[in-house]
């Protein structure tokens, strides 16, 4: 029979700027060299797309010793220095505020303890200004800013940056969001839930002061319980949206428990009516304790008071026989505990891995671990950051602003 030639080799698209600013960003190229191996460019096309990463600022060069004693190489690092991303983490009685540099180091931030019920026209003006005067005190304006990263409590709408359905949030619902911030930055806003954001904190990511709870290609959970309750689902470490963004309302979930109950959102036997914190803390308001807020609940416990551990353990329990069909449908290898209960998180998880073991499989929760959330109570706002990066520093974005 006579031979055939092999196909050719497909064609793959040259790496544009953007991919390289992505692989010098990630850690996984420093050098022309080896964003050549990793790309497939050839030095002149390297060399082209570093220019012009140059000349917008993005792409800093420096020379760092041979270990052969031979010509040192040239080092590419992303310039910091080059711009600002602004991150809002708005809660229903708390909001979180911060200004860092594109390599995710915080410069300043602000906590804003503020009234439960206030609605944007109220909250937002009062995040302006701080915004503002974060930016004034570090010599800055909003013009060095490039993005905004911005979590709401429940279902947003990413592509209108607007909030679609908030139990917590009185009064957001269909309301845009960006034209308040125009008061400071004409950068663009990425919005997204608060928790898929904390998640976005819990991934690897260009920062190096924490060791990720989710690695890559993972499986996981993340769990927000706090005043309400969310779940991030995490599938070959690609957050998990839904088909209406809405994945992850565990908190609405009905379990036999709370049968009966009326839940905030206005159905009956929801979670959260006998597991989130709004509901705890009405429990021990109802018994006499002085609590006003799952903070108070949570301090309450972490000082030994045995009717706020016994809640804390409860709603961990409940949390957990909830969770446990997941887990054993998605298999994870760990559930990250996050928002206000992970404040008294040996109790708190204690009750969450009695809920799951006692209701999964022995095979999907063999290997389980169950952790707190890295950066704490600030995860969120670690996360809205991250948000701002990933959408204003993506290779589509670069590629764009490269182009004007």
């Amino acid at each position: 029979m006579p031979k055939t030639s092999p196909p050719p080799p497909p064609v793959l698209p040259a790496a544009t700027a953007g991919e390289v600013l992505a692989l010098i960003r990630s850690g996984q190229a420093a050098t022309r060299g080896e964003l050549g191996r990793a790309t497939g460019l050839s030095r002149t096309a390297v060399n082209a797309r570093l220019t012009a990463l140059a000349d917008a600022g993005l792409v800093l060069e420096g020379e760092e010793e041979s270990a052969t004693g031979g010509r040192p190489a040239t080092t590419l690092v992303l310039n910091a220095a080059a711009g600002l991303v602004l991150g809002v983490a708005v809660g229903r009685s708390r909001s979180q505020l911060s200004v860092s540099s594109l390599d995710g180091t915080e410069l300043a931030s602000v906590s804003l303890e503020q009234e439960t019920g206030q609605g944007p026209d109220v909250l937002m003006p009062l995040v302006v200004s701080h915004l503002d005067r974060m930016l004034a005190e570090l010599g800055r304006s909003g013009d060095d800013v490039r993005g905004v990263g911005m979590s709401l409590a429940g279902t947003v709408d990413p592509a209108r940056a607007m909030s679609v359905d908030s139990p917590a949030l009185t009064g957001w619902d269909g309301v845009p969001l960006a034209p308040y911030l125009r008061e400071i930055t004409t950068a663009p806003l990425t919005l997204d839930n608060d928790m898929r954001v904390m998640a976005l904190s819990q991934m690897p990511s260009a920062r190096a002061d924490a060791e990720p709870t989710v690695r890559e290609h993972d499986e996981a959970l993340v769990l927000k319980a706090s005043t309400g309750i969310g779940l991030a689902i995490v599938a070959d470490g690609r957050l998990v949206r839904g088909h209406r963004d809405a994945a992850g309302q565990l908190g609405h979930v009905k379990v036999p428990a709370a049968a009966g109950l009326r839940c905030r959102c206005g159905e009956h036997g929801c979670l959260e009516t006998v597991a989130s914190g709004w509901a705890l803390v009405e429990q021990l308001r109802a018994d006499g304790e002085d609590v006003h807020h799952v903070r108070d609940l949570v301090a309450a416990a972490g000082r030994g008071n045995g009717r706020a551990r016994a809640v804390v353990r409860a709603s961990g329990r409940h949390i957990g026989e909830a969770l446990a069909a997941t887990v054993t449908v998605l298999n994870p290898r760990t559930v990250v505990v996050g928002g206000d209960m992970a404040g008294a998180f040996d109790t708190f998880s204690a009750g969450l891995r009695e809920g799951v073991f006692s209701a999964t499989t022995a095979l999907a929760g063999r290997d389980l671990l169950v952790v707190p959330a890295v950066y704490g109570d600030r995860a969120g706002l670690v996360g809205c950051v991250r948000l701002a990066l990933d959408s204003v520093l993506s290779p589509r974005a670069v590629d764009a602003a490269l182009a004007r």
